[in-house]
C-alpha cells in the first residue's frame, strides 16, 4: 500500500464526489491534486514540462479553501 492521503480541500460546488480536491500525505511532506487533465497542446508548451510529469487544472476554490482552514 502506498503513502495514505488525507482529503484536505475540494471543490465546492463538486455534485458527484469526483471533483477537483487537494490531497496531503500524512506525514504532511507532498501534496497531490486532483483536477482536470490539461491536454491542450498551446497550455501544454507554455508550460515546458519535462517527459513523465503532467498537469491538471482546479478551480481557485479549492486551494483557497485549504488556506482558509488553516488560518
Amino acid at each position: 500500500m502506498g503513502t495514505p492521503l488525507r482529503k484536505l480541500s475540494g471543490d465546492p460546488d463538486c455534485k458527484n464526489g469526483a471533483c477537483p480536491t487537494l490531497w496531503g500525505t500524512a506525514d504532511g511532506e507532498d501534496y497531490v491534486v486532483q483536477g482536470h487533465v490539461i491536454s491542450d497542446p498551446e497550455v501544454l508548451e507554455q508550460l515546458g514540462m519535462p517527459e513523465g510529469e503532467t498537469a491538471v487544472m482546479v478551480p481557485a476554490a479549492v486551494l483557497e479553501g485549504f488556506f482558509r482552514a488553516r488560518r
